[in-house]
């Protein structure tokens, strides 16, 4: 069969980092990092530190070329900086010795996000000298690894160290603050140039900075990249570019900071923390880019929309979710978005050497008795090499691809519930076992090339025929039963193996008597068409991407209800996503008696019946109620309803603790779902307190009634009377003025259900998901 190859000394090989694998944490010397004890799981990882030999070995076997590491500064400088721990430094003596002895190049990553805590004790980096600091770490390691290591990275993905670490918070260390997260770009920016000139100066032979780049586009671009834009969403699209990635490929690669981009870093905490000389320093000339690509960031303008904190400035920009096949992570995959920005930037940076040192997908990865059969990483990888050849063969100067990542780890603050890894890894044992996806990726390694075309799978049929034996009896031998005799197994397996069957889902399900057919089960009618929408769109897509068939049911009426109790009942799914009815009824507690998995959709009124993901009604009530306490509001009304919804009475219960801590009583008066009851409810609250001065509607639609009977009473919004709601409708920034609101993230909601529900089809521990909310400040306050 013929090979698309890639350029002769095309370098292959995967990516890890210290932090996620090491473990270790507290071993021969090694200080506490911003990590440790900020990620939920204990961080002993993958215990690369002590089972290194057999992690090279791994390598080696795989063919690997080249394996990028990275140092734990907190392992080297304990407290940061001050006298090297040579503990430290032994290990990754010890590393890169096993390394050359198998082949294998090393390239060095020196900073990836474990910043020592004893360093953001004094500031970290939205301080200057975090940055001196790190230049004398750089310093240090290239005195005692640089005989070996031939390629420094200095930095890995400093936009997320800065803008998840500092300005929303997601990543340790965990601040807020949108100064502080620019602050942070430009020091580690800094300690890039910084550290380059150490490394120059002691003779490093290669020094390179890893960043994560994403084209940004619009949904319709997804799926046509050609596509025009109207002059609102090429704005928004060239911000949220000019935040995400030119922030750092200028500076770097053209000694300034894009000019729209200054602006908005002024109007967050301003620019004395950008010094003279400061750009001079961090252009110094780089031999390699390292690229992490992954997904597209899509965006369109929505004039009404908050920054979201991750990107301060982004006012005015909505960041989509789009119906494409996601990764468990719920990440679009988009393939052809890597051949895009690799053109992009040979077009910007000719003369640039590119590596592609991050890619690949978190996947549900089943352990069988004779695998991980993980085909979708497979196809993942795959689809993206192709990708990247095609952008190859257009001239890009990509001189490697390195796979995220060798071993299944410690995800951040995800903890090991993601699977990346080409090699399983069971925690609790530290065995380690490659993933269907660690064999292809060896070959192609050996062919240094795709096969042109597909080959057709063969099935099931085609090994039970070449076998002379049965479907399930093919089944049973690739699941391991006991059962088989020793010669029919033999049979099979030759047949296996002469035909290069990778044992699919429908095999399995022969002994597992899986069905792999999920319901989706839809109540009408329903409050919130958009949230169903998004339930529909993205659960139908996730699972799908996970390899189940989604089967829409209709639970509308009592014969309906049964049908489905049946269909569980007798195993004809595996599973149930549910979305109950505003009004109460007894589907949820008669399916959770089948004993199939279930999720659903809201809490449910008895909240242990089963797991389900909702949004914290109590808490956006009662940031909601604060608002308006905060704007001087002392006459608080609120329209309920109706009141045998679960999500209202927590509504309720938030509005009220905020009052009591104001010292408040409520005012409350009562509706169903409807605009015209919302009217008539404000038209009570105001009959009965005259003075009042504000409303709290549990539901946009009950909101925008109230501000239909506020004309009508000619009382002015918000001069005489603020109007806040909840769910934020497409209505909701329409109104006239412009509704307060809280956001309830819909996509994330529907991202969860299919999480969720697969988490309980591999029969893990799961508990049920309550995503925050965000208080959406238009002019009705």
């Amino acid at each position: 069969m013929s090979t698309a190859s890639f350029p002769e000394g095309f370098v292959w090989g995967v990516s890890t980092s210290a932090f996620q694998i090491e473990g270790a944490t507290s071993a021969d010397g090694r200080g506490p990092s911003i990590w440790d004890g900020f990620s939920a799981d204990r961080a002993e990882a993958c215990d690369h530190y002590h089972r290194h030999p057999e992690d090279v070995r791994l390598m080696k076997d795989l063919g690997m070329a080249a394996y990028r590491f990275s140092v734990s500064w907190a392992r080297v400088f304990p407290e940061g900086a001050g006298k090297a721990n040579e503990a430290g430094l032994d290990f990754y003596d010890r590393l890169l010795d096993e390394l050359l002895a198998a082949g294998i190049t090393p390239y060095a990553t020196l900073y990836h996000w474990d910043l020592p805590r004893a360093l953001e004790t004094l500031g970290g980096w939205p301080s200057r000298d975090t940055a001196r600091h790190f230049a004398d770490y750089a310093s240090a390691v290239h005195d005692r690894l640089g005989d070996r290591v031939d390629t420094w990275f200095t930095l890995n993905e400093p936009w997320v160290a800065a803008f998840l670490g500092y300005g929303s918070g997601v990543h340790a260390p965990g601040r807020k603050s949108a100064a502080d997260a620019f602050r942070s770009a430009h020091h580690m920016l800094l300690g890039h140039g910084l550290a380059t000139q150490a490394l120059r100066s002691a003779g490093a032979t290669r020094v390179g900075i890893v960043l994560n780049i994403s084209p940004v586009m619009t949904p319709a671009q997804v799926s046509d990249f050609g596509r025009e834009l109207s002059e609102e969403d090429a704005e928004a699209v060239a911000r949220i570019d000019a935040l995400a990635n030119r922030q750092f490929l200028e500076p770097v690669l053209r000694g300034s900071y894009p000019a729209e981009l200054l602006p908005i870093i002024e109007r967050h905490g301003g620019l004395d923390h950008v010094r003279d000389g400061d750009l001079d320093t961090i252009a110094q000339p780089v031999d390699l880019l390292g690229v992490n690509y992954y997904t597209p960031q899509v965006v369109q303008a929505q004039p009404s929309e908050s920054a979201d904190p991750a990107f301060p400035g982004s006012e005015g920009v909505l960041f989509c979710t789009v119906p494409t096949a996601v990764t468990a992570m719920g990440w679009p995959i988009v393939p052809n978005c890597l051949a895009l920005l690799l053109r992009r930037i040979s077009r910007e940076y000719p003369e640039l050497d590119l590596m592609i040192t991050e890619n690949g997908a978190d996947f549900v990865d089943t352990v069988t008795g004779d695998g991980i059969h993980d085909v979708d990483r497979i196809s993942f990888i795959e689809e993206h090499l192709r990708a990247l050849l095609s952008a190859v063969e257009e001239g890009a100067r990509v001189r490697g691809y390195l796979v995220w990542t060798l071993l299944d780890n410690l995800e951040w603050a995800d903890g090991y519930q993601r699977k990346f890894g080409l090699v399983h890894v069971d925690f609790a044992t530290q065995r380690r076992r490659l993933k269907d996806s660690a064999l292809w990726y060896r070959d192609v390694i050996r062919r240094n090339g795709l096969t042109e075309t597909r080959p057709k799978r063969p099935t099931l049929e085609t090994v039970a025929a070449r076998a002379g034996v049965s479907r399930a009896t093919v089944s049973r031998v690739v699941n391991g039963e006991a059962s088989v005799s020793a010669d029919v197994r033999t049979a099979v397996m030759r047949a296996v193996t002469e035909l290069g069957y990778v044992p699919n889902a429908a095999a399995r399900s022969l002994v597992t008597r899986r069905t792999n057919a999920i319901a989706l089960v839809l109540s009408v009618p329903r409050q919130g068409d958009s949230l169903t929408a998004a339930v529909v769109q993205y659960v139908t897509s996730m699972l799908e991407g996970a390899g189940k068939q989604i089967t829409l049911m209709l639970a509308d009426t009592a014969e309906s209800h049964r049908r489905i109790v049946q269909q569980a009942e007798a195993r004809l799914v595996d599973g149930v996503v549910l979305l109950p009815s505003d009004r109460a009824d007894t589907l949820a507690e008669r399916l959770s008696r089948t004993g199939v998995p279930i999720v659903l959709l809201g809490k449910p009124a008895v909240t242990s019946l089963v797991p389900y993901v909702d949004v914290d009604n109590a808490g956006g009530a009662e940031a909601a109620t604060e608002h308006l306490l905060a704007r001087g509001r002392r006459h608080i009304g609120m329209i309920c309803g109706p009141m045998d919804l679960v999500a209202v009475q927590d509504r309720l219960a938030g509005h009220r603790a905020a009052l009591h801590r104001a010292g408040l009583q409520p005012l409350l008066a009562l509706a169903d779902l409807t605009r015209a009851s919302g009217a008539a409810a404000a038209r009570q609250l105001l009959g009965d307190d005259p003075s009042l001065d504000a409303v709290f509607a549990a539901t946009d639609q009950l909101a925008i009634g109230a501000l239909q009977a506020a004309r009508e009473a000619g009382r002015r919004v918000p001069e005489d009377l603020a109007i806040v709601g909840f769910d934020d409708i497409d209505a909701a920034s329409a109104t006239t003025p412009g509704l307060t609101t809280v956001r309830v993230p819909l996509a994330d909601q529907a991202l969860a259900l299919a999480r969720l529900l697969l988490s309980r089809l591999e029969g893990r521990h799961t508990t049920s998901v309550v995503l925050p909310t965000r208080l959406v400040v238009r002019d009705s306050t």
